[in-house]
């Protein structure tokens, strides 16, 4: 839970997550989304996959991203037992 949290606290990750909430993405297609370097977005595409936010499929040459979103209802079922 804390790598999710740890995902989430940046900015540029939460762009990406909402880009992904949209449609599935190559790194190519979310980094001309931002003005920062690819080596950047691959760093932060990494820190999501390793926090369970989004997955890779390898297709052709390109991998694409998606957004896991049974990572995203954990986290909402978690926080309403919270409040009861």
């Amino acid at each position: 839970m804390n790598s999710l949290f740890k995902a989430l606290n940046d900015e540029t990750r939460r762009q990406i997550v909402e880009l992904l909430k949209e449609k599935d993405m190559n790194a190519g297609e979310i980094a001309e989304q931002f003005n920062i370097s690819k080596p950047s977005i691959s760093h932060h595409l990494d820190i999501l996959k390793r926090a369970d936010l989004i997955t890779s499929e390898k297709k052709g040459q390109f991998v694409e991203y998606s957004l896991n979103t049974s990572i995203l209802e954990d986290l909402i079922n978690w926080i309403i037992t919270l409040t009861k």
